[in-house]
């Protein structure tokens, strides 16, 4: 079945193709929708619906509409291109603008490029969007670890070579991270307080408390914890003050140990923080 996708491929290039057993995984099946309705709730001021990701978005119309209403970027391109050179023409002005705002001018880190989309190529189009996602909102619960099997496939004059590799299309952690991040800056903001650095900001326990009472709704006075810990003493009372308010309120986070926190450990850090986010973010 793979050798049916040869024939789409020229002499001296080389291509990545999704394994058909692959096209009907779950899991890829649902990060394919939850694009879908990204894009179709980001432009739905503008009347423009997407049912496919391989058949919608090719001619550049949506990537034109989605730069405008994500990055305010608004190009003197036309609206609907209708043969194939205007549809090529106008995607390299929208990915050239795209690769400049998602800061992607290094072309060895960049895994679309305007043939690949002109094409309805699918792994690079999923690509780009997952991109555009965590650049422009990176509060969007995309499902994580979504992996693909593909065929990369080169033809050269000797003949044909394949190699099946397993790419990445979204990361375990990472979707986490930036929406975490994103959701207690939102909550901070109120306070003059930003994070930037999440394992080191929470480690002596102030923020985590501040945000803690920013998101309950219930004042942590200044005589419970020390607003100015200067060891680690300080610290731990701060986080173990932290924990038990959590644990008080129905977090049960009997699994984490509040030295890790002081001791930077951001897996514990964003343990913590997760849950916060999961029971907060749609309030």
């Amino acid at each position: 079945m793979i050798n049916a996708f040869f024939i789409y491929i020229l002499t001296g290039e080389k291509r990545k193709l999704i394994q058909p057993t692959s096209l009907k995984d779950p899991k890829l099946e649902k990060l394919k929708q939850e694009l879908v309705d990204w894009i179709n709730k980001t432009l739905k001021p503008e009347h423009i619906v997407v049912q496919s990701l391989e058949e919608d978005l090719y001619d550049g119309l949506v990537l034109h509409h989605l730069l405008s209403q994500l990055a305010g970027v608004h190009l003197t391109v036309e609206e609907i291109a209708l043969t194939s050179t205007a549809q090529i023409r106008k995607l390299e002005m929208i990915i050239e603008e795209l690769d400049k705002r998602l800061g992607l001018q290094d072309c060895s880190h960049i895994k679309w490029n305007v043939k690949l989309i002109h094409n309805k190529d699918l792994l690079a189009t999923i690509h780009l969007l997952v991109a555009m996602v965590r650049r422009f909102q990176p509060e969007l619960d995309l499902p994580p670890n979504v992996k693909v099997e593909v065929v990369v496939v080169e033809v050269s004059r000797s003949g044909i070579k394949s190699d099946v590799q397993t790419e990445v299309l979204t990361e375990e952690s990472f979707f986490h991270f930036q929406a975490i991040l994103h959701f207690v800056n939102q909550n901070m903001a109120a306070m003059g307080l930003q994070v930037a650095d999440m394992d080191k900001q929470f480690a002596d326990g102030v923020i985590l408390l501040l945000l803690i009472g920013q998101l309950e709704g219930f004042f942590v006075p200044l005589f419970d914890f020390n607003l100015t810990p200067v060891n680690d003493s300080e610290m731990l009372h701060n986080v173990t003050l932290a924990l038990d308010l959590l644990n008080d309120s129905g977090l049960q986070l009997s699994t984490v140990d509040p030295q890790d926190i002081v001791s930077q450990d951001v897996a514990a850090t964003l343990k913590v923080l997760y849950a916060l986010f999961k029971r907060h973010k749609e309030k």
